[in-house]
């Protein structure tokens, strides 16, 4: 795995006291499947970004604000509290807040397995073509 780079670390120093906005962590820009499971049950989703402190994940049927609930992703699953939902007409987002906040290999983690998430659904993508044009 390639070490990342100074600024990356920087970035993800949960040391670190600026605050920009409302932000305590800055965020990781993903679109990957995750699961979020509740005391009731589990519902797939999609995580959107991800930092020290917490989530932002979109899904059909947004849990509602107060509801603890675990984020899967990965092999990475922090506990959290949902401190804010969004509903829209075809679903809606939730925010997580983390308890305790992630450490700053498990953000690096899953930023190398959406990396390779995205690889591999390309190389399928490219074999199902292959696959169509030569009539297999």
């Amino acid at each position: 795995m390639n070490r990342p780079s100074a600024l990356l670390r920087k970035a993800y120093a949960p040391d670190d006291p600026i605050q920009v906005g409302r932000r305590g962590a800055p965020r990781l820009r993903l679109a990957i499947p995750a699961k979020l499971v509740s005391r009731y049950d589990t519902r797939r989703c999609i995580l959107v970004d991800l930092s020290l402190t917490g989530a932002k994940v979109s899904l059909q049927d947004p849990l509602a604000k107060g509801e603890d609930a675990l984020l899967q992703v990965g092999t990475l699953e922090p506990f959290g509290e949902v401190v804010r939902c969004q509903k829209g007409v075809h679903g809606g987002t939730v925010g997580l807040s983390f308890d305790p906040p992630l450490r700053e290999a498990d953000v690096l983690g899953v930023r190398a397995f959406a990396e390779r998430y995205e690889e591999d659904e390309v190389r399928a993508l490219r074999a199902e073509v292959r696959r169509w044009v030569t009539g297999v």
